[in-house]
C-alpha cells in the first residue's frame, strides 16, 4: 500500500473542521444581512469570525505548500486557492471574504475522496443560492430603484438566476448587484453542465456494461457451438470406423 504523504495526511485531519468553520462563516455572513437592525456589537463579533475563518483557511493553505513536495508545482497547480487567499487582504470587503472563503471551501471539499461527485454539486448549488441571495440582499436593499428588499425576492431572484431563467420581475440596480447576478449565471451553466455530463457519464458506463455482458454471453454461445460441432465430428468418425471381429 502507497504510504500517505504528510500533506495528504494534513488534508485528511483538516477536511471536518474545516467544513465546520465554513459553517460558522455562513452563519456570521447571515446574521447581519438577515437581521438588518443588528447591533454595533453583533456585527462586529460576525465581521470577527469571518476574518478568523477566512485566516484559518489562508493558514490551512500555507501549511499544505510547506508540506508539499513540489512546492512551484503546487503552488503552480493551485493558483487559484491563491488568489482566494491575497485578494481579501488587498481589498478587505465582506463580499470578497465570502467570494474567496466558497472558493477554498470548494476547492478542499473536491480534495476528499469521500465526498462524491453528486453531494459536491448539491452542496455547491445550495451555498450558491444561499450566498448569492444574502450577498444580492446586502448590495440591492438601501438601493433607491432596488426591488429586492426581501430574502424571499432575493431567494427567488437567485433560483431564476442561477436557472438561466429571469423572470425579470426581480433584477438588480447596482454595479455590484449586476456583478453577482453574471457570477451566478456563470456558475448555473457551470453546475447544469456538471449534472449533465454526469448524467451522460452514468448512461454510458451502464450501456458498456451490457455491452460486456452481452459480447460475454455471446463468446459462451460461439464456444458452446464449437464443442457442439466437435462432439459431432467425433461422434460421425466413430460411426465410421470398421469394428474388429
Amino acid at each position: 500500500m502507497k504510504q500517505q504523504t504528510a500533506q495528504g495526511r494534513w488534508e485528511q485531519v483538516t477536511q471536518r473542521p474545516l467544513l465546520a468553520l465554513a459553517v460558522l462563516f455562513a452563519v456570521a455572513y447571515a446574521v447581519p444581512i438577515v437581521d438588518h437592525s443588528a447591533g454595533h456589537l453583533l456585527t462586529a463579533v460576525c465581521t470577527w469570525v469571518e476574518w478568523v475563518v477566512w485566516g484559518t483557511f489562508a493558514v490551512d493553505y500555507v501549511v499544505r505548500v510547506g508540506l508539499a513536495r513540489q512546492r512551484r508545482e503546487f503552488v503552480r497547480t493551485h493558483w487559484l486557492d491563491l488568489c482566494a487567499v491575497v485578494v481579501p487582504v488587498l481589498q478587505p470587503l465582506r463580499l470578497l471574504r465570502m467570494v474567496s472563503t466558497l472558493i477554498l471551501v470548494g476547492r478542499r471539499a473536491r480534495m476528499a475522496s469521500q465526498i462524491q461527485l453528486t453531494t459536491y454539486v448539491a452542496g455547491a448549488v445550495v451555498g450558491l443560492l444561499m450566498f448569492g441571495s444574502l450577498a444580492v440582499l446586502s448590495v440591492e436593499r438601501d438601493s433607491p430603484d432596488g426591488n429586492i428588499r426581501t430574502l424571499g425576492d432575493a431567494l427567488w431572484w437567485s433560483f431564476t438566476t442561477m436557472t438561466t431563467v429571469g423572470y425579470g420581475d426581480h433584477a438588480p440596480t447596482t454595479g455590484l448587484g449586476r456583478m453577482i447576478a453574471v457570477g451566478l449565471m456563470l456558475s448555473g451553466i457551470a453546475l447544469l453542465g456538471v449534472v449533465t455530463a454526469n448524467i451522460a457519464t452514468w448512461f454510458i458506463a451502464r450501456f458498456e456494461k451490457d455491452d460486456v455482458e452481452e459480447r460475454r454471453q455471446t463468446e459462451a454461445i460461439e464456444a458452446l457451438t464449437e464443442e457442439v460441432r466437435a462432439l459431432r465430428a467425433e461422434i460421425a468418425s466413430l460411426k465410421q470406423t470398421p469394428v474388429d471381429s
